[in-house]
């Protein structure tokens, strides 16, 4: 992918996460032309990171009407907001995300090793995707 002014914003930005919080580390990631795919991997003092790609499953999540700080829905928000900012101050007013976001716990290597090839070949199949336009 060839990344046109939007792309390198959410580029420059994705790569700050890990700056400004010290519990991130990142891992593959792609920026597509409609969407985006990238690992990211929430540091815990208490765990590893072996344990946060592992994945730990309590049964049962706390419901919350408000986002927890350093919580993956806390961290895309601010990302998804900055990128936001940043892309209508480059003169792109209609730009937005879709409100939502599609999570999944990397539970072993084998999962891991799996949405990496996911993420690597996804360019490969833009000119199949029904939004593609060759441009």
């Amino acid at each position: 992918m060839i990344l046109k002014d939007v792309g390198k914003i959410v580029d420059e930005e994705w790569n700050k996460t890990k700056e400004i919080r010290k519990k991130v580390d990142l891992d593959y990631y792609v920026i597509m032309p409609n969407h985006f795919h990238g690992i990211i991997i929430i540091n815990n003092v208490e765990t590893s990171r072996w344990d946060v790609l592992k994945g730990k499953e309590t049964g049962h999540r706390p419901v919350s009407t408000q986002l927890q700080p350093n919580s993956l829905g806390s961290i895309i928000g601010q990302f998804k907001s900055v990128c936001t900012k940043q892309i209508h101050l480059s003169g792109n007013a209609t730009f937005k995300w879709q409100s939502r976001f599609y999570d999944h716990i990397i539970r072993n290597e084998n999962d891991l090793r799996r949405i990496r090839t996911y993420i690597q070949n996804n360019p490969l199949k833009w000119e199949i995707d029904k939004y593609y336009r060759k441009t």
